[in-house]
């Protein structure tokens, strides 16, 4: 792939930022949490569904066949709310035929998928809903998560701002970038999108990041600035904590880009971007250990993943710097290549340290370029540009 399509896909993302407004009704929103031996997390996660205020909230919880006592959790709490349905593999499926199995049983205008673990911050489905109502181009919004261990965190509850993306140019960047920006329980999705798209793929770690790409095909994307949507539990039996080795999370980021592509008609160039992103992403993993003066076994996995994916890496320019530094940790004496290593760490520190500032701050990693602010008080707001078509983009 030529550096002139990658650097068109990683080019300033456009934005447009309008001043957050009240909801236009109350709508109905189905959160479905799929549970697999966390009865010890999930009324809390149900809790976080059902208090919120604003909206007519149905929650329905899929238990996965679990071996705890999670069965009998989610029936007592059935027979006390009746907004609680609770559906029950007879066996094990695994997490993506069993939100499925939720998602087809959803009757929500909108929806949410909320692991187990996982809770909603206090009016996250009204913020949400109100971007959904005033702007029908938009098929995904998505706001901040608090990641937490133990105790939890206040959350901030007012949003200062909406920022709103064309959904193609969301989703080039971040097959670009070769990277997610999204957790998990912040997402809140527009059910008649999800009808024309369909559910989640069969894909171990990533089947949320593929469906939300998949919902960027198709529909606009919003952020929800200034506010907190979710807190995301750290623990061990995380699947995301399970995925945290970057060699994992890297095949399978790449896999969810390949998944998408394929569905999609014309999408060659999103295909080459995502393999050269994720492919600089695992160079950067691996200077690491190689600006450090180490060719490690890690670094090795790394390098020849990169090279799998795209053989011309180390043709770009950063390619190239990792291509230097690794003959320096090969033929240098140790102490030497450590030296020479230490102002490149310091740079990449920096520069990932402001990416997550950002991120924090706007909901994706690269500088926003704001095409249209917020109109003054009483003029009506400016024109979002129009989603593409289901049929423009060729879905499977």
């Amino acid at each position: 792939m030529s550096r002139r399509i990658h650097d068109a896909h990683a080019a300033m993302l456009e934005a447009t930022r309008l001043a957050p407004k009240p909801p236009l009704r109350q709508a109905t929103v189905t959160v479905v949490i799929p549970c697999f031996n966390y009865a010890r997390y999930v009324e809390q996660a149900v809790h976080s569904a059902l208090n919120q205020g604003g909206v007519t909230v149905e929650v329905i919880v899929v238990d996965d066949a679990s071996t705890d006592d999670s069965l009998a959790v989610l029936r007592r709490l059935a027979e006390e709310d009746p907004r609680v349905h609770v559906l029950a593999n007879e066996t094990n499926r695994g997490p993506v035929a069993t939100f499925n199995r939720g998602l087809a049983a959803a009757t929500g205008e909108y929806l949410v998928r909320l692991d187990a673990d996982d809770l909603l911050t206090p009016g996250a489905l009204l913020r949400a809903a109100a971007v959904l109502q005033h702007l029908p181009e938009v098929g995904l919004v998505y706001g901040h998560p608090l990641h937490f261990l133990h105790g939890r965190g206040p959350a901030r509850t007012k949003a200062t701002g909406w920022t709103v993306w064309q959904g193609r140019a969301w989703l080039a960047t971040r097959c670009a970038s070769g990277d997610n920006v999204i957790t998990s329980p912040e997402v809140v999705m527009r059910r008649s999108v999800l009808d024309e798209i369909g559910g989640q793929r069969d894909l171990a770690h990533t089947h949320d990041m593929e469906h939300w790409l998949r919902i960027a095909a198709h529909a606009d994307v919003a952020y929800l600035e200034g506010c907190d949507q979710a807190w995301h539990r750290e623990h061990e039996g995380s699947l995301s904590t399970r995925a945290d080795e970057p060699i994992v999370f890297l095949r399978e980021a790449n896999a969810a880009f390949e998944t998408l592509c394929d569905q999609l008609s014309g999408a060659e160039d999103l295909r080459l971007a995502a393999r050269r992103g994720v492919a600089l992403a695992a160079l950067r993993y691996a200077r690491r250990d190689v600006d450090r003066g180490r060719i490690s076994e890690v670094a090795e996995l790394l390098r020849d993943l990169a090279l799998e994916l795209d053989a011309g890496v180390l043709a770009t320019r950063e390619g190239g710097a990792f291509a230097s530094a690794w003959r320096r940790a090969s033929t240098w004496p140790h102490a030497a290549a450590r030296i020479s290593g230490l102002v490149p760490l310091v740079r990449r520190r920096r520069w990932s340290d402001a990416r997550w500032r950002r991120w924090r701050r706007t909901g994706v990693y690269e500088p926003l370029r704001i095409v249209s602010a917020a109109p003054p008080q009483g003029a009506p707001a400016p024109a979002l540009p129009a989603a593409a078509p289901v049929s423009a983009w060729g879905a499977a």
